[in-house]
């Protein structure tokens, strides 16, 4: 049986890549597509928002730390779509495999090499970075998962490109080709790409790989392979570079970081919603690396999806709520030290 071809699909908190990847998956191209999604937080939202009126495979672990548990329960589901594939009970030809924001995508890249049964099932086609133009330099300067996306990258996509200046853009443009100047940049609109830049790339080149991650492929690669939760670390780095101070990581998992979930049974006011989200993101936008959520309003008969990062928000109409479902709003935050009983207690007071 030919190699399955897989694509990895990673970028910071807020992106882009369900937008891209929603937009790949309703485009008309014929392919079945199998996804594996792994979502920071309790609650996976991104499933509501990417099988609306599709009809792919979703699998999804929402398993927390990626770095540290992903590798495993990533390498058991390829295994099993594999073997499902064999036996004629699954029809796909190729799998996407959506990171969190918070990832480092090296460990997910390991699997296909260090796992036989993996490796002889499947070929890895390339890593997609989203970077987000409006807030790239200040995750790059702070945070090493998101130097390190950028660091893997086979090719980036670089969203949110209308919201700078032609001179931002061109100065992390020429940070981007400084940190990874073999992968090639484009920038996109609202996650519309051509299939033919987002597959079959044969981008991933093992060799170039080990140029980032020189214990990339050792086998005791956990203690070894940059997983740095310790963002601190005292150590000075270059562009893109992990710290590799051996068994000394300590394993904080992203302390920093942190999610929780709203859900609400009863509707939501509109107008109360908005006043207390815009009066919220002026006072915490910064700290809000992302939130979304799908939501039930009062007057209106279809989910509404919400998404942001930092101080920017948007939100659109969804599928009609199919008769009989829950109409449960669901709301993921993520950030950094983010007031968890202020945000509750303002989004009850927002019922309807």
């Amino acid at each position: 049986m030919a190699l399955i071809p897989a694509t990895i699909l990673t970028g910071f908190l807020g992106s882009g890549k369900t937008t891209l990847l929603k937009r790949v998956l309703t485009e008309a191209h014929g392919q079945k597509i199998a996804v594996i999604e792994n979502e920071f937080g309790e609650e996976n939202i991104d499933n509501d928002i990417l099988v609306s009126d599709t009809h792919e495979q979703v699998i999804q672990m929402s398993n927390g730390c990626v770095c540290c548990t992903i590798r495993e329960d990533l390498r058991a589901t390829l295994a099993d779509l594999a073997a499902r594939k064999r036996r004629g009970e699954l029809d796909f030809e190729r799998v996407v495999i959506e990171t969190t924001g918070l990832a480092d995508p090296g460990p997910v890249a390991q699997t296909f090499f260090m796992d036989d049964e993996v490796a002889e099932a499947y070929l890895l086609d390339s890593i997609l970075t989203l970077v987000d133009a409006k807030h790239a330099q200040e995750q790059l300067d702070n945070r090493v998962e998101a130097q390190r996306q950028v660091g893997f990258a086979d090719q980036i996509f670089i969203s949110k490109s209308d919201l700078v200046e032609a001179p931002a853009l061109a100065a992390l443009q020429h940070r981007l080709k400084h940190m990874n100047p073999r992968a090639p940049q484009r920038t996109v609109h609202f996650g519309e790409v051509a299939i033919a830049e987002v597959f079959d790339l044969k981008g991933f080149n093992l060799n170039a790989k080990l140029d980032i991650d020189p214990d990339f492929l050792t086998e005791d690669g956990h203690a070894h392979h940059g997983h740095d939760h310790d963002h601190d670390c005292g150590h000075d780095h270059a562009p893109g570079e992990a710290c590799h101070h051996g068994h000394a990581h300590h394993h904080h998992h992203d302390d920093d970081v942190k999610s929780f979930v709203f859900r609400a049974d009863k509707p939501l006011s509109p107008a109360k919603l908005e006043d207390f989200l815009g009066a919220i993101v002026q006072v915490y936008g910064p700290k809000m690396l992302r939130y979304k959520g799908v939501l039930h309003l009062k007057g209106t008969e279809r989910k509404v999806i919400f998404q942001g990062v930092h101080q920017l928000m948007g939100s659109d109409l969804g599928p009609k709520w199919a008769p009989g479902e829950p109409r449960v709003s669901k709301m993921v935050f993520i950030g950094i030290d983010l007031p968890r009983d202020i945000l509750i207690k303002g989004l009850e007071g927002c019922l309807a």
